[in-house]
């Protein structure tokens, strides 16, 4: 062949090919997540990175229902939301902001110390709520209305009240945890536990882990942790700030379970559902979740076919029907 006319065919078939074999996703894809997520992800942003350097993963962290609102109510541009509870995702964001909402992960509640933590040489999981009712031990949680993870903490409360059979336990409790122990969000207790500020404090264990923390692990009856007592669980409620201000909403305890979705106006969809791929993989993503102290489902979760039938199609080979 004229070797004139070699770089003009080879221009031809370029043109005819799917976009995806040529044109590589790039540039910045924005991350909305829980706070409990962000040692994993910052590792899983590094690894992705690695093999797209293109794409330029920029995560902000906070209280779930906090960055769920920043998405609807303040209208920040994003590209993924990931929530420390997947009903945020749908009661926040779907159907106007969000169009599915895949469960990726479980947690635990646990109570968190360290070895300068007063008694911490004496609690255990049957005398933590005792302690905890102490009036020179300071404890707190984060805030019920910005973060799963403080009206979980709530809820763990009144769920020791009925374990227990213990009654005014929670009353008795929530007296002695004064107002300024309650934080936006639950990372941010860990510095209170390592200068010393404060002595126990409710955490995932997945935190408890990637952080280096002492623990107490909950009774499962308590710890929000194992979907066989979802029954009991949902006895435990905690009414928190709604959409609007003045307006309330009620939360029903429920196992923990994270949830993840594609915003709808996400203004790099291509490298997003590309990162998505990678987070779901079990030998990626899931994988390092695993390590870090937080069980993922594999594969992972939606209700029902009409929800599967939503899913990009790169993602729907990470995902099952599965309630």
């Amino acid at each position: 062949m004229n070797r004139f006319f070699r770089p003009l065919l080879l221009s031809a078939l370029i043109c005819f090919l799917p976009a995806s074999l040529w044109a590589a996703p790039k540039g910045k894809v924005t991350i909305f997540h829980a706070g409990s997520l962000t040692v994993p992800f910052a590792k899983i942003e590094k690894d992705f990175e690695a093999l797209h350097p293109d794409i330029d993963i920029q995560r902000e962290a906070g209280g779930s229902t906090k960055m769920a609102r920043m998405i609807s109510e303040l209208g920040k541009p994003a590209d993924i939301m990931a929530s420390a509870d997947y009903a945020v995702i749908d009661k926040g964001l779907i159907p106007a902001h969000a169009d599915w909402n895949i469960r990726f992960a479980t947690n635990r509640l646990v109570l968190c110390y360290t070895p300068q933590s007063r008694y911490a040489g004496e609690i255990n999981e049957a005398n933590w709520h005792e302690i905890l009712k102490r009036t020179d031990v300071v404890w707190g949680h984060s805030d019920p209305n910005l973060d799963p993870c403080g009206y979980r903490s709530v809820m763990a409360l009144k769920l020791a009240e009925t374990h227990y059979g213990e009654k005014g336990l929670f009353e008795a409790l929530v007296a002695n945890r004064p107002k300024k122990n309650i934080r936006p969000k639950s990372v941010e207790l860990i510095s209170l536990l390592n200068t010393g500020n404060m002595d126990y404090a409710f955490e995932y264990l997945s935190v408890a882990v990637q952080h280096g923390l002492k623990y107490v692990e909950l009774p499962s009856a308590v710890n929000l942790g194992d979907y066989r007592y979802d029954d009991t669980y949902k006895t435990a409620e905690v009414k928190v700030s709604g959409k609007k201000p003045g307006t309330f909403i009620t939360r029903r305890g429920k196992s923990c379970t994270y949830g993840i979705t594609l915003v709808k106006d996400a203004p790099n969809k291509e490298a997003a559902v590309l990162f998505l791929d990678y987070l779901l993989n079990p030998e990626k993503g899931l994988k390092v979740l695993e390590e870090m102290g937080q069980p993922p489902f594999v594969p992972c979760r939606v209700p029902s076919d009409a929800a599967l039938s939503k899913l990009p199609a790169e993602l729907k080979k990470r995902v099952e029907v599965n309630m």
